[in-house]
Protein backbone atom coordinates (compact mmCIF):
# COMPACT_ATOMS: atom_id res chain seq x y z
CA UNK A 1 0.00 0.00 0.00
CA UNK A 2 3.13 2.43 0.59
CA UNK A 3 3.87 2.01 -2.94
CA UNK A 4 0.65 3.16 -4.23
CA UNK A 5 0.42 6.18 -1.97
CA UNK A 6 3.91 7.25 -3.03
CA UNK A 7 2.65 6.97 -6.04
CA UNK A 8 -0.28 9.75 -5.21
CA UNK A 9 2.26 11.69 -3.55
CA UNK A 10 4.37 12.11 -7.26
CA UNK A 11 1.64 12.79 -9.34
CA UNK A 12 -0.08 15.16 -6.83
CA UNK A 13 3.60 16.29 -6.56
CA UNK A 14 3.62 17.23 -10.60
CA UNK A 15 2.48 20.62 -11.74
CA UNK A 16 0.21 18.79 -13.93
CA UNK A 17 -0.63 15.61 -11.69
CA UNK A 18 0.85 13.38 -14.84
CA UNK A 19 4.24 12.13 -15.51
CA UNK A 20 5.82 9.20 -17.93
CA UNK A 21 6.13 5.75 -16.37
CA UNK A 22 9.64 6.38 -16.35
CA UNK A 23 9.24 9.63 -14.51
CA UNK A 24 6.99 7.78 -11.47
CA UNK A 25 9.42 5.15 -11.20
CA UNK A 26 12.30 7.25 -10.38
CA UNK A 27 10.72 9.89 -8.39
CA UNK A 28 9.42 6.49 -6.31
CA UNK A 29 12.77 4.65 -6.18
CA UNK A 30 14.46 8.39 -4.85
CA UNK A 31 11.45 8.44 -1.98
CA UNK A 32 11.47 4.86 -0.94
CA UNK A 33 15.48 4.86 -0.80
CA UNK A 34 15.41 8.46 0.50
CA UNK A 35 15.18 6.86 4.58
CA UNK A 36 12.95 5.85 7.61
CA UNK A 37 11.29 9.16 7.55
CA UNK A 38 9.69 8.71 4.23
CA UNK A 39 9.12 5.03 5.12
CA UNK A 40 7.77 5.64 8.24
CA UNK A 41 5.36 8.48 7.04
CA UNK A 42 3.99 6.22 3.96
CA UNK A 43 3.15 2.92 6.63
CA UNK A 44 1.44 6.08 8.51
CA UNK A 45 -1.29 6.86 5.67
CA UNK A 46 -1.19 2.78 4.47
CA UNK A 47 -2.61 1.97 7.81
CA UNK A 48 -5.43 4.27 6.92
CA UNK A 49 -5.99 2.54 3.44
CA UNK A 50 -5.25 -0.80 4.07
CA UNK A 51 -7.25 -2.16 0.37
CA UNK A 52 -6.14 0.74 -1.25
CA UNK A 53 -6.05 0.14 -5.26
CA UNK A 54 -5.04 3.77 -6.43
CA UNK A 55 -6.44 2.36 -10.22
CA UNK A 56 -9.54 0.12 -9.64
CA UNK A 57 -10.36 3.24 -7.43
CA UNK A 58 -10.13 5.83 -10.46
CA UNK A 59 -7.40 8.23 -8.24
CA UNK A 60 -5.43 7.58 -11.09
CA UNK A 61 -5.61 7.02 -14.89
CA UNK A 62 -2.65 5.50 -17.02
CA UNK A 63 -2.46 5.55 -20.74
CA UNK A 64 0.16 5.14 -23.12
CA UNK A 65 1.57 9.04 -22.49
CA UNK A 66 2.09 8.25 -18.50
CA UNK A 67 -0.18 8.23 -15.36
CA UNK A 68 -2.08 11.27 -13.94
CA UNK A 69 -3.78 11.98 -10.45
CA UNK A 70 -7.82 12.36 -10.70
CA UNK A 71 -9.62 14.97 -9.17
CA UNK A 72 -10.92 11.91 -6.94
CA UNK A 73 -7.46 10.84 -6.11
CA UNK A 74 -6.23 14.62 -4.74
CA UNK A 75 -9.34 14.70 -2.82
CA UNK A 76 -8.68 10.84 -0.99
CA UNK A 77 -5.18 12.01 -0.76
CA UNK A 78 -6.43 14.98 1.22
CA UNK A 79 -8.54 14.18 3.45
CA UNK A 80 -5.95 10.80 4.33
CA UNK A 81 -3.67 13.59 5.07
CA UNK A 82 -6.13 15.28 7.31
CA UNK A 83 -7.52 12.39 9.16
CA UNK A 84 -3.53 12.15 10.16
CA UNK A 85 -2.56 15.30 11.14
CA UNK A 86 -5.70 15.25 13.51
CA UNK A 87 -5.21 12.15 14.79
CA UNK A 88 -1.35 13.13 15.83
CA UNK A 89 -2.43 16.79 17.07
CA UNK A 90 -3.47 16.81 20.76
CA UNK A 91 -6.90 17.14 21.35
CA UNK A 92 -8.54 19.98 24.04
CA UNK A 93 -11.81 19.67 25.61
CA UNK A 94 -14.60 21.91 24.26
CA UNK A 95 -14.57 23.52 27.50
CA UNK A 96 -10.76 23.74 28.20
CA UNK A 97 -10.72 27.69 29.07
CA UNK A 98 -7.32 28.03 26.98
CA UNK A 99 -8.95 26.82 23.76
CA UNK A 100 -11.73 29.59 23.73
CA UNK A 101 -13.32 32.50 25.72
CA UNK A 102 -11.88 35.75 27.34
CA UNK A 103 -9.37 34.57 28.77
CA UNK A 104 -7.95 33.17 25.78
CA UNK A 105 -7.52 36.57 24.47
CA UNK A 106 -6.46 37.95 27.90
CA UNK A 107 -3.97 35.36 28.37
CA UNK A 108 -0.43 36.48 29.24
CA UNK A 109 2.39 37.18 27.12
CA UNK A 110 5.70 36.60 27.46
CA UNK A 111 7.90 39.21 28.02
CA UNK A 112 10.64 40.44 26.08
CA UNK A 113 13.80 39.79 28.10
CA UNK A 114 15.53 42.32 30.35
CA UNK A 115 17.75 45.90 28.32
CA UNK A 116 20.76 46.07 29.22
CA UNK A 117 21.47 49.04 30.33
CA UNK A 118 24.23 51.75 28.65
CA UNK A 119 26.01 54.43 30.30
CA UNK A 120 26.12 57.84 28.78
CA UNK A 121 28.81 58.70 27.00
CA UNK A 122 31.22 57.87 24.70
CA UNK A 123 32.24 53.87 24.87
CA UNK A 124 36.17 53.60 25.62
CA UNK A 125 38.36 50.11 25.01
CA UNK A 126 40.90 49.49 27.46
CA UNK A 127 44.59 49.71 25.69
CA UNK A 128 43.10 51.64 23.08
CA UNK A 129 43.26 55.46 22.47
CA UNK A 130 40.57 57.24 20.98
CA UNK A 131 42.33 59.47 18.90
CA UNK A 132 43.32 58.82 15.04
CA UNK A 133 46.76 58.59 14.13
CA UNK A 134 48.20 59.42 11.05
Amino acid sequence: MSFQLTVLKVLAGQPTGRASVAEVRHAVEILMNSGKDWTDRMKRLAEHAPDLNIFSARFVVRDAAGWEITEEGRQFLGALETAIAVRRSPLRPVDDPLASGPSARNATKLSDPPRRHRRNGPRRRKGRSNRRTA
